[in-house]
């Protein structure tokens, strides 16, 4: 299965599950110090919630953060990377990379207007408390 993601940068976590919690009628699948994931059956969709203090940079509340595509496998993952390189973009690969409190095999491309896109894959979950905390949520 694949699905879309979207990855917004919020001010108040709370407040922005329970809105998005009202708006899916569905509950955080993660929920992490400062990070939040819904994984939204209809429509098809990962939607990432980034906690950020910074009310003017690159990590401003209200914007986006970044986009993806959530795929099952790795294999899925080399076979998009063929055809985006195939294609002619510029690709970056992150083999085995924590992100977004969990370890994933993914590639990013760059839209002509410069967002980010990531097409990854979910290899295994991490626990903050088990890899001393840290900076889980940076993916980009």
């Amino acid at each position: 299965m694949s699905r879309v993601q979207l990855a917004l940068n919020v001010s108040d976590l709370d407040e922005a599950v329970a809105f998005y919690s009202k708006l899916f009628g569905a509950e955080p699948a993660k929920r992490q110090p400062g990070y939040a994931n819904f994984a939204i059956a209809d429509p098809p969709l990962k939607l990432v919630l980034m906690e950020s203090e910074d009310p003017r940079g690159q990590g401003a509340a209200g914007a986006l953060n970044h986009l993806g595509v959530e795929v099952a496998t790795p294999d899925e993952v080399v076979v998009t990377t063929a055809r985006l390189r195939q294609e002619g973009l510029e690709t970056e690969v992150q083999d085995q990379t924590t992100c977004c409190f969990a370890v994933q095999d993914k590639v990013w491309v760059d839209s002509p207007d410069g967002w980010p896109w990531e097409i990854y894959a979910v290899l295994a979950d991490v626990d903050a408390a088990a890899v001393g905390g840290g900076d889980l949520t940076t993916c980009c």
